[in-house]
């Protein structure tokens, strides 16, 4: 991202935000996990957006990128044009928030940031609450998959395990990672694959903000993850890794992708190698 071009900063704190509550290009968007998250109290002038119209719906893998006329529809509705700054939150530490900045960047559309630690950081820094909902200025949005490579496919991480400079970050649970725990027809993960669960990024201490980057530098380092790296990012529908591909970008991980399709497409296929 261009901080010349943009707003805001990729990473945004609660504060900088507030300075910029009254901006015209701004529109912030909050993607709640939990659906009484919005009305409880959300950043006034954010416009709510159910974390389902982030995903395809249909089909054998319904968890992968909406189609062209699904962002058209989508992006028009909630008022984004090539000007406009997003600013994306969630409930819970960033998943859906990532998700929805990864498609965002799939489209071309990169003057966005997200709120660091979302609504809990928010409260938690004593910023204004509103309740009653905001209404989006609806625009006529067509939607063009500018950045494809931001998105990779089965068939290209299964053509690449083993290259050298290319890697795979599980962001599930250890738990789901050693085949001990899931629910799809086969468990384990992608051969050669390393595992930093999501929440693992996450500082709980501070309203789940992203944790220091010099140390998630370490750990990601340590696991063998380097920003010079090729770094492929899944869970299990790309919705907790939609955090790590947006903490992947805010440490420099220039090429960072997410595989939209997961584990919920690689587990549930029998031509796939898995490791458990």
């Amino acid at each position: 991202m261009s901080s010349e071009a943009n707003l805001l900063p990729l990473i945004v704190e609660p504060e900088q935000l507030a300075e910029h509550l009254d901006a015209p290009s701004l529109l912030i968007i909050d993607v709640p996990m939990r659906g009484d998250s919005y009305t409880g109290g959300h950043v006034p002038g954010a416009v709510f957006l159910d974390k389902a119209r982030l995903m395809r719906g249909e089909g054998e893998v319904p968890n992968r990128e909406p189609s062209v006329e699904q962002l058209s529809a989508l992006f028009s509705d909630l008022g984004l044009t090539r000007d406009t700054h997003v600013v994306a939150y969630d409930d819970e530490g960033g998943g859906w928030a990532g998700r929805l900045l990864w498609t965002l960047e799939l489209i071309g559309h990169t003057r966005y940031s997200y709120l660091n630690g979302g609504i809990h950081a928010w409260r938690a820094a004593g910023q204004p609450l509103a309740t009653e909902a905001s209404a989006p200025n609806p625009s006529d949005y067509e939607a063009e998959l500018l950045t494809p490579e931001v998105l990779i496919e089965r068939d290209e991480i299964a053509e690449r395990l083993g290259e050298k400079g290319f890697a795979v970050w599980d962001a599930r649970s250890p738990a789901e990672y050693r085949g001990k725990k899931g629910d799809n027809k086969h468990l384990g993960h992608i051969p050669g694959a390393v595992n930093l669960e999501w929440t693992q990024a996450m500082d709980p201490e501070r309203g789940l903000r992203l944790r220091d980057y010099a140390e998630l530098i370490t750990e990601l380092e340590a696991l063998g993850l380097t920003p010079d790296m090729e770094v492929a990012t899944h869970c299990q529908s790309h919705h907790r890794s939609g955090f790590t591909w947006l903490v992947g970008r805010a440490l420099g991980f220039e090429r960072i992708r997410a595989y939209a399709g997961s584990w919920k497409e690689w587990g549930n296929r029998d031509d796939n190698p898995i490791e458990k």
